[in-house]
């Protein structure tokens, strides 16, 4: 005699849950349970533990450095360019505060520093130049005098931004051309 056993498999429907699920399910639910047994007043911005930030002092924009500087020997032209055409159309006036330069944009402003007295002035690129080599800037003869620039002459030079210090916009102010500084003034 004996007897057959018939082992069903379970359907898809009747499969065992992994523990695994369970725990995390349940986990879950318990991890939830006090905020939502408090209420929806628990997570509001009132119920919310208030934290001040410690005050911060905005600290003061400090004034950039220039961007561009150079230093070298300097020359100057007069009388036998005098009413000439310069680089940007202009005709060439000795009497203005103007100079030659090989590559800083036309209508650029300069500060020019004479390292041997110290004297310094602003002058206005309109020109190219210098042509000969080893010299850093061609300087219009007022703009020589005003240094006291015989010949050559040791320079340093810096560029001027419109928004640099009222001490540059007032030596701008004070040159021949007065046509070009609304230009400069913010």
């Amino acid at each position: 005699m004996s007897q057959t056993i018939k082992i069903e498999r379970p359907t898809p429907a009747q499969k065992p849950v992994p523990l695994t699920l369970i725990t995390a399910v349940l986990l879950a639910a318990a991890l939830a349970a006090p905020l939502y047994a408090a209420g929806p007043a628990m997570n509001t911005p009132a119920s919310r533990p208030q934290v001040t930030a410690p005050s911060v002092k905005p600290t003061p924009k400090k004034q950039e450095a220039h961007t561009w500087s150079q230093t070298g020997k300097a020359s100057w032209y007069g009388p036998h360019f005098q009413g000439r055409t310069t680089a940007n159309g202009e005709t060439y006036n000795m009497n203005l505060f103007t100079c030659a330069h090989r590559n800083l944009p036309l209508g650029s402003w300069v500060k020019v520093t004479n390292l041997h007295n110290h004297k310094s002035i602003v002058v206005r690129v309109n020109d190219r130049g210098p042509m000969v080599a080893g010299r850093i800037i061609d300087l219009s003869f007022a703009a020589a005098q005003a240094l006291n620039i015989v010949g050559l002459g040791r320079v340093s030079l810096e560029l001027v931004q419109a928004d640099d210090p009222e001490p540059y916009l007032e030596e701008i102010s004070q040159l021949q051309a007065p046509s070009l500084i609304p230009k400069l003034v913010p």
